[in-house]
């Protein structure tokens, strides 16, 4: 055995790993999954508050440069955001706690547009999920999962987006989203990384016991909510980027998400 024979494994491993450290991005198209934050940002009806963005300087200073800052509040779920585990699960993993592999993943987008055209209290079934790998392919284990409703075409028109616009009431909501077999069928045997939706919950309008937000939670899986753009991604192939705040301590987060689509 001689000494490039000993070196090989060395350089193989620094080649391999130089391979996975270049992201060429003009291999992709970046696709913004994420509503701007702003005036008609939406939130769930029983929010005491919403976005405000409060100008503290915006001019020329004294050094004849211009200057600007602001403060900003707005409570952790609302706009395109993110459900920490710890939103319906008192042990579960809060916002900072998240692990980045459950949100930087490869993703899979389950087009329903043509059943919630139908019924806007549509919920996403065990069988449709089992019919579309049939078509598309198992969903692997550590995959985020985008369920496309075409609600977002909706947004921020809050009577058509959320069902009713009565404020501080959230008893009269209408819209589509995962139903609880389909949920555990993703979260307890495909063992994904989070479920994405363009409405404004994981679980539909009408409910009241948020069954797919607690089967999730119990499995500290995270929620992307009130996401946009999914007709532009295709069913599988298209990795997510979904960043939120990093709360420590939080339930939720804003959140900026993209998705990489291979050209």
């Amino acid at each position: 055995m001689n000494a490039l024979t000993l070196a090989l494994p060395a350089v193989l491993a620094v080649s391999a790993i130089a391979a996975a450290q270049t992201l060429d991005l003009s291999r992709y198209q970046i696709v913004d999954l994420s509503h701007a934050y702003g005036a008609n940002t939406l939130y769930w009806p029983t929010s005491p508050s919403k976005f405000t963005l409060d100008r503290q300087a915006s001019g020329r200073t004294e050094g004849g440069f211009f200057y600007a800052a602001n403060s900003l509040s707005t409570p952790e779920h609302g706009g395109t955001h993110l459900d920490a585990p710890h939103h319906f699960s008192e042990t579960g993993r809060t916002t900072e706690q998240i692990p980045l592999e459950q949100l930087v993943a490869p993703a899979v987008v389950i087009d329903v547009t043509a059943q919630t055209a139908k019924d806007r209290d549509y919920r996403l079934t065990r069988d449709e999920v089992l019919q579309w790998e049939k078509a598309n392919g198992s969903i692997a284990r550590g995959t985020i999962v985008l369920l496309r409703t075409g609600w977002s075409r909706h947004w921020p028109d809050a009577k058509a987006y959320l069902g009713d616009a009565t404020p501080g009431d959230a008893s009269k909501l209408s819209f589509p989203s995962y139903g609880a077999e389909a949920a555990r069928l993703l979260v307890e045997d495909r063992g994904v990384a989070a479920l994405g939706i363009d409405t404004a919950s994981i679980d539909y309008g009408r409910s009241t016991d948020f069954q797919v937000h607690r089967i999730a939670a119990a499995r500290n899986v995270p929620g992307f909510e009130n996401l946009t753009n999914l007709d532009r991604l295709p069913a599988r192939g298209a990795s997510v980027i979904a960043l939120p705040m990093k709360i420590e301590g939080g339930s939720g987060g804003p959140l900026r998400a993209v998705a990489l689509v291979p050209r």
